[in-house]
């Protein structure tokens, strides 16, 4: 370590404390590799605020000595995105603390580090919803989720985190503290720079507290678990169900028999809610303002999917035991993924009217690119977000595949996105992992753009360089 480094770590250590600030390899490890252990990376110092003002200090500090800065919430991304490449590493893990919550302007604001289960249940104990749900829930926090601009389960009736923010609270590259923590649904003062924000991965500032919105909580929710033969029937099904419950769908979820199989194959205590050999299966979800009536809104709907020919088959959750098995199998089939092996993995979105084109074309081309794959395709029809993931033929080196063939089977499927105007990164972001291919994939006036708010923003380029641009 150069005496330069030293130096700005000993001004750390007096600007915040022992406890803001530690050099120790052991402390320190757990934050510089992911939690799937793909990336390793390295840093000369874990820095801890535990305010916004002490986050102010260091940035002043990373800015005086020209330190790039490597902002981190849970670390549970998918791009590399959030583990440090030699930055200063900034942990908000310290800043979880609620600052409000307003129950008759439908908002609570919380710093940076509160984990999203910990915001659910701080929403519940006011009589409200906060609807972010996804599978990192247990770890990622808010500040990570703003960032990454997070997607989940309820996108179709709730939006993205970016729909889910009122106002932000973020520290400048330079250590100017920016309060936009704004309560407000009607806003029109010039640019909304929140949103520069929402997404930007650590890019532009640091996000250290947030407005967010709260919902009514439903008075009853009804899931069911449908079997269909063809993702354009459960486009279908979506259809009807929405029509149905006026708008009522906050869950619509397609999983394929292959990814059942290793569900129940790979994790314990599953089983199958409806045994069949068709090759699809979906889980719907209905979240109602009354009880009374619900239960007959559901049955009405899949007997008339059925009597229709788009479902084969349905079964209603009876009970919350039910209702947790059938979320169980949808949110454990990328952890029996892994057990299974590796996999290409593709988190792309298309209009949800050309879903079925996609997963259809999809899976022909990666078969006819690398004959003898498996497609584990699933995820969230009713917001277009489907998680395409490719598993190389039996017996083949999967590491070799992976780096090789791999390459032409993923180049395929995203040039059968950009052919139906989709996404190559529906809800995890860029990172460190796409960069490279956004550079080519967006028009060269999108990249000026960003490249143009990048660089007023961060002129010297020191926040989490390398990661989307």
């Amino acid at each position: 370590m150069g005496t330069r480094t030293s130096e700005f770590i000993a001004r750390l250590t007096e600007a915040l404390g022992p406890k803001g600030v530690s050099t120790d390899p052991v402390e320190i490890d757990p934050h510089i590799s992911d939690w799937r252990g793909r990336w390793k990376g390295s840093t000369p110092v874990l820095v801890k605020p535990a305010t916004t003002e002490e986050v102010s200090k260091a940035m002043t500090l990373c800015a005086e000595y020209g330190f790039a800065v490597n902002p981190q919430g849970g670390n549970s991304g998918m791009v590399n995105g959030s583990v440090p490449q030699g930055e200063v590493l900034i942990s908000l893990k310290r800043m979880n603390k609620v600052r409000e919550v307003d129950t008759l302007n439908d908002a609570m604001t919380l710093e940076a580090g509160v984990i999203l289960t910990k915001a659910q249940e701080i929403a519940d104990e006011n009589g409200r919803l906060f609807p972010l749900s996804l599978g990192a829930q247990g770890v990622a926090m808010i500040g990570g989720l703003i960032s990454t601009n997070a997607g989940g389960v309820g996108v179709l009736r709730y939006g993205m985190m970016r729909d889910l923010v009122l106002g932000i609270e973020a520290v400048m590259p330079d250590g100017r503290i920016w309060n936009g923590l704004r309560g407000l649904r009607k806003d029109n003062t010039g640019y909304d720079l929140k949103h520069l924000f929402i997404g930007a991965e650590g890019t532009l500032g640091i996000v250290t507290a947030a407005t967010l919105k709260l919902f009514p909580k439903p008075a009853v929710k009804e899931t069911a678990w449908a079997v269909v033969e063809t993702p354009a029937k459960a486009v279908e099904l979506l259809q009807i169900a929405k029509a149905a419950s006026g708008g009522a769908v906050t869950g619509f979820e397609i999983v394929p028999k292959f990814g059942l199989e290793l569900v129940l194959k790979h994790i314990p205590d599953t089983r199958d809610p409806l045994p069949s050999t068709a090759p699809w299966r979906v889980l719907i979800e209905l979240s109602l303002p009354r009880e009374e009536g619900a239960r007959d809104m559901i049955e009405t709907l899949l007997g008339d999917a059925i009597e229709k020919g788009v479902a084969a088959d349905a079964v209603i959750c009876e009970n919350e035991g039910q209702k947790a098995m059938v979320w169980k199998i949808r949110e454990n089939i990328a952890v029996a993924e892994r057990a299974h092996g590796k996999a290409l993995k593709h988190d792309v979105s298309v209009p949800v009217s050309r879903v079925a084109e996609f997963m259809e074309r999809g899976a022909e081309l990666a078969r006819s690119t690398a004959p003898g794959v498996d497609i584990i395709a699933f995820g969230h029809v009713g917001d277009g977000n489907i998680h395409f993931n490719v598993t190389p033929p039996p017996g083949v080196d999967q590491d070799a595949f992976v780096a090789k063939e791999g390459l032409k089977v993923s180049e395929a499927i995203h040039d059968l996105i950009a052919s139906l105007n989709g996404s190559i990164s529906a809800e995890h972001g860029i990172g460190r992992l796409k960069r490279d291919e956004l550079a080519w994939r967006k028009s060269p006036i999108e990249m000026e753009m960003m490249r143009a708010v990048k660089k007023a923003l961060d002129p010297d380029g020191r926040m989490n360089p390398g990661r989307v641009l």
